[in-house]
């Protein structure tokens, strides 16, 4: 059975739990604040604290085990230096470089935590840090999503003159270049070619004398093709995800898009975010919009849009929360799912839509009072070397 089905027939998330309280473990790093939000939620629903698992102890010890009553929660091994060194060999966390090992390596990571009653599937997983996976898994359940000419597990562009082939094959002249294990903005390239041959690309990233990769709070706009064509070529080994750029919804004079907080399929917290560059990204200068203002533009199609992004968390049923992307395309009439984040939940402070069953909570509340209403059973336990994530 899985997380959707167990929960779907709850309308209201908050509340007093009808099963005692579970016994909690996290696995992520101990310092960062999702944790630390999270055991809050946790002690707040009448839990005693959850029992942290770090990352770096997964990882440097080849494993963990649970109790079998243990509901075992996946946290982001992100910023933590030492867990980005154990992933990517790399020493620099600013290096956008070495994804492709990242996801190999969390990967087995996660196969081989052993036992507990898991709230993160880990084939599901394995969907959802692939760009290209995810992509392919939602356009074939008729998701509405950007048109791509790299979805699924085909051979992935080997550099700039491929994904310039692959933007031709979908027949535009502005398209996003993804690493395809990427998250928040790294690496990617908003890209705008012209019939005269003149390319330009906003992106978030350094390059040194050496060529090695940087991530960058100064987001740049490039107009040399050569530039364009060495971060490319510099990304290409771990692989490119290329779609086509769509033209989204304005707020305010500046576009806008989504991060919807899908917890036991239903759309539960909502916030807007907004920029004058392609990237939306708050850490690249972006910022929260009226979501007020989103909802009376869109009108009718606002609950179109949230059934869209419970459609997209559908797709991945084993896992109690995901995070969708929603772009608005122009006129707030249509939407698309630009991406599904297993780790989307980190909107500190905001509480739950009104209708959601989540009024009152945040999105760690919500899962927590999901969990206390429909604890996970024994079929949610995972063995490794039972999943088969794709490589």
């Amino acid at each position: 059975m899985s997380v959707y089905e167990r929960t779907a027939g709850v309308r209201g998330l908050a509340g007093a739990a009808s099963v005692p309280a579970p016994r909690w473990a996290v696995v992520g790093n101990p310092e960062n604040r999702r944790v630390g939000l999270f055991a809050r939620a946790v002690e707040a629903a009448g839990g005693g604290p959850p029992r942290i698992v770090p990352w770096a102890r997964v990882l440097r010890e080849g494993g963990h085990a649970f109790a079998d009553d243990e509901v075992v929660r996946l946290d982001s091994p992100g910023e933590d230096a030492e867990v980005d060194r154990l992933l990517r060999d790399l020493d620099e966390p600013t290096r956008v470089e070495a994804t492709g090992l990242w996801y190999r390596r969390l990967m087995d990571a996660v196969g081989t935590l052993r036992g507990g009653l898991r709230l993160d599937d880990p084939g599901e997983l394995a969907v959802l840090f692939d760009k290209r996976l995810c992509h392919e898994r939602l356009a074939a359940a008729g998701v509405p999503v950007p048109p791509s000419a790299t979805s699924g597990a085909g051979r992935p562009p080997a550099g700039w003159e491929e994904v310039k082939a692959a933007a031709r094959e979908l027949g535009t002249t502005r398209f996003f270049v993804k690493p395809a294990h990427g998250s928040s903005a790294s690496g990617v390239l908003a890209v705008e070619t012209a019939r005269d041959g003149r390319v330009r690309a906003t992106v978030p990233v350094e390059v040194t004398p050496e060529g090695a990769l940087h991530n960058t709070l100064r987001v740049r706009r490039l107009g040399d093709e050569r530039a364009i064509a060495r971060i490319v070529d510099a990304l290409a080994p771990d692989g490119l995800h290329v779609e086509r750029w769509m033209p989204k919804a304005s707020l305010g004079g500046r576009v806008a898009d989504l991060r919807v907080v899908v917890v036991a399929g239903r759309a539960t917290h909502a916030v807007v975010r907004t920029s004058r560059l392609p990237m939306t990204n708050l850490h690249l200068g972006g910022e929260r919009g009226d979501l007020a203002a989103v909802r009376a533009l869109a009108g009718e199609s606002w609950a179109e849009a949230l059934e869209i992004c419970e459609r997209a968390a559908a797709r991945f049923p084993g896992t109690l929360c995901v995070g969708v992307d929603l772009l608005p395309l122009t006129g707030w009439r249509e939407f698309v799912v630009g991406e599904v984040n297993a780790f989307g939940d980190l909107l500190p402070g905001l509480t739950g839509l009104p209708g959601s069953g989540a009024e009152g909570l945040d999105t760690y509340g919500a899962q927590v009072a999901a969990v206390h209403r429909a604890p996970p059973s024994a079929s949610h336990r995972h063995h490794p070397g039972n999943d088969h994530a794709p490589r």
